[in-house]
């Protein structure tokens, strides 16, 4: 059989599991069967139906069962990719033995919901000779139920020391003849049973942070041209920590996270987005505020800053206890050190589309100035910042862009609100840009 998946992914925003069976509901798929109907910023760009640890291990024949009657109803028009979670253990054959017959019994279902599944998800993955055991389990369900081989792909789970140390060895180990872990697709952070294998404690007995492993995955990922997403965030009623994680996980290279429920899914659709509107940043004491825009000018209203003109030219400046009196310049070099801006989609384009324009000219780099109106107790002083863009300034750039084009591409269901975030004009721009 001859299967046709959704599409390649370059990006994935988020990853949401829901349990397979629920136990005492009148229908114990109700869980999928509702997150299979999602659309627009409410469904993910994967879909996991998760017969591991969402579900209890009494409901998991169930489950396997549920898969294949909800994704044979509706996974043909399910608009991102679909992959289940199976059980998996580095330590247990046992385990590791159920998991392919879950994944067989799936692919063998005479209701062709195979044509819909892109792959599968395997948790608890040990070192790399067990990721192997697993790509063999894929080659064998393949094979046994007719599919290309290496049409499922694969995700694993890193939730062991051993897991993550064998993220330095996929360079090494795909692409030999012995093994199919070319259909690796995601790596995936547990932080929770990650904990649990390193026996770390807090205070609070709450999670670490654990940036080290979300590093090392985004590193792993990047190397082995695989796509890394982190752990769960357990707080749902947290949105604010839940974006500021994010935050940092881009900045780490990671562009995806777990999700646990339809909001958190919309919060990581939207997030690593290009920002609809621009903004000026002010970082007083460790703490970064948005400026508020009015008329034109941004304003700093915070306890910490104070700002006074003297009659001799003179600034009296406090920033917290620090008390300063400066001329103009001096002040404005202070202020260009304390803010930041955060560029619109619009602005990135603009500023590539010069940037392609000069390039055409034979010019190999640029300086782009960006201005603005800072007001600090009613006194108004104009700064100034200007950026140097070469090559290596664009292709950092073109990461955001090319976020937006590959979920344009993979995501029609999700156009309509795009285009009502940032005009259509825009999005026609932001899609041709950097092509």
């Amino acid at each position: 059989m001859s299967v046709e998946r959704h599409y390649q992914r370059e990006f994935v925003r988020t990853f949401f599991t829901s349990p397979t069976a629920v136990q005492g509901e009148e229908d114990s798929a109700k869980m999928i069967r509702s997150a299979a109907q999602l659309r627009g910023m409410q469904a993910p760009d994967v879909w996991v139906p998760d017969n591991e640890d969402a579900t209890a291990p009494s409901m998991r024949k169930e489950g396997i069962e549920n898969i294949i009657e909800v994704v044979a109803e509706h996974g043909a028009d399910f608009p991102g990719e679909i992959h289940p979670r199976i059980v998996w253990h580095r330590e247990s054959p046992a385990t590791r033995y159920q998991g392919f017959k879950q994944m067989l019994e799936i692919a063998a279902s005479d209701t062709d919901a195979i044509e819909h599944i892109d792959g599968f998800v395997v948790p608890e993955v040990g070192d790399i000779d067990d990721w192997k055991k697993a790509d063999e389990f894929l080659t064998i369900v393949e094979t046994e139920c007719g599919l290309d081989e290496g049409c499922l792909s694969m995700s694993v789970i890193i939730e062991s020391g051993e897991a993550e140390l064998a993220l330095g060895d996929l360079r090494e180990e795909m692409g030999k003849p012995a093994n199919n872990l070319e259909r690796l697709f995601l790596l995936v952070d547990g932080e929770v049973d990650y904990t649990k294998d390193m026996r770390a404690m807090t205070p609070t007995g709450e999670l670490p942070a654990w940036p080290e492993l979300r590093h090392n995955t985004s590193r792993g990922a990047s190397a082995a041209g695989l796509i890394a997403v982190d752990g769960p965030f357990d707080d749902i009623r947290d949105v604010e920590g839940y974006r500021n994680r994010m935050t940092e996980n881009r900045a780490k290279g990671m562009s995806g996270i777990w999700a646990l429920t339809p909001g958190q899914v919309v919060e990581a659709n939207t997030a690593p987005l290009p920002a609809k509107t621009g903004s000026w940043l002010i970082e007083v004491d460790d703490q970064t505020t948005e400026l508020e825009s009015r008329d034109g000018r941004e304003v700093a209203e915070l306890d910490e800053l104070a700002l006074e003109e003297l009659d001799s030219g003179q600034y009296r400046f406090r920033v917290g206890t620090n008390e300063q009196t400066l001329n103009e310049d001096e002040l404005r070099e202070e202020l260009i050190d304390l803010t930041a801006y955060v560029p619109s989609m619009s602005d990135i384009v603009d500023s590539m589309e010069e940037f392609e324009a000069a390039k055409a000219d034979g010019l190999g780099a640029i300086a782009m100035t960006r201005s603005a109106t800072l007001v600090i107790d009613e006194v108004a002083i104009s700064l100034s910042k200007d950026r140097m863009w070469d090559e290596a300034t664009y292709q950092a750039a073109q990461t955001p862009i090319s976020l937006f084009q590959d979920v344009y591409k993979n995501r029609p269901d999700q156009h309509a609100e795009l285009e009502e975030r940032y005009g259509a004009d825009i999005v026609e721009r932001t899609l041709s840009v950097g092509t």
